[in-house]
């Protein structure tokens, strides 16, 4: 059985975050998906830095670093395990870059499964961006229905005799 087959997309899937609009995996993540250290993982990508531009790789500003924390619930940063360095983050691109930098049979099977989980999570997003215009069409359609039952429920009330007897006095 190939390793392919181990690694569920819903294991990768939770490992996307999006930062700066991109979809984008963490080098700790990555390290453990690949059975490497997160160490040896940044030294290999140093090594070969011109392969991973900013569209492929960047490292998180403070910001970004406090907000992923939050996402994960991590420990407060000011304890004894909080990171040195702010985590790279790799774009799908970045990630493809690193099957020839790592070079094992590993890297190339979590790199297939990685690959065919960006696949589909882009696939869902298309879908679910149409089933948004649909929905917005829709709710279009049902706001005119409202406005014109509203015009129809605002019919002129029926004029009404006054009550009581009528005389001829002027």
């Amino acid at each position: 059985m190939s390793q392919t087959n181990i690694i569920a997309a819903e294991q990768i899937a939770t490992k996307v975050y999006v930062f700066r609009g991109m979809n984008v995996m963490m080098d700790s993540d990555l390290a453990a998906l690949y059975g490497v250290e997160t160490k040896r993982l940044n030294e290999r990508v140093k090594r070969n830095i011109q392969r991973f531009p900013a569209d492929f790789m960047f490292q998180l500003n403070e910001e970004e670093l406090e907000d992923w924390r939050s996402h994960i619930a991590t420990s407060n940063p000011a304890a004894k395990m909080s990171l040195r360095y702010a985590p790279y983050a790799f774009t799908e691109q970045g990630i493809a870059m690193l099957s020839g930098v790592l070079n094992s049979d590993r890297a190339i099977e979590v790199n297939i499964s990685i690959m065919r989980t960006f696949v589909r999570l882009r696939h869902m997003l298309a879908s679910n961006e149409e089933l948004a215009r649909k929905v917005k069409e829709h709710d279009y359609h049902i706001g005119k229905l409202y406005e014109e039952l509203e015009k129809l429920l605002q019919l002129p009330a029926p004029q009404k005799n006054p009550i009581g007897y009528k005389t001829n006095k002027k």
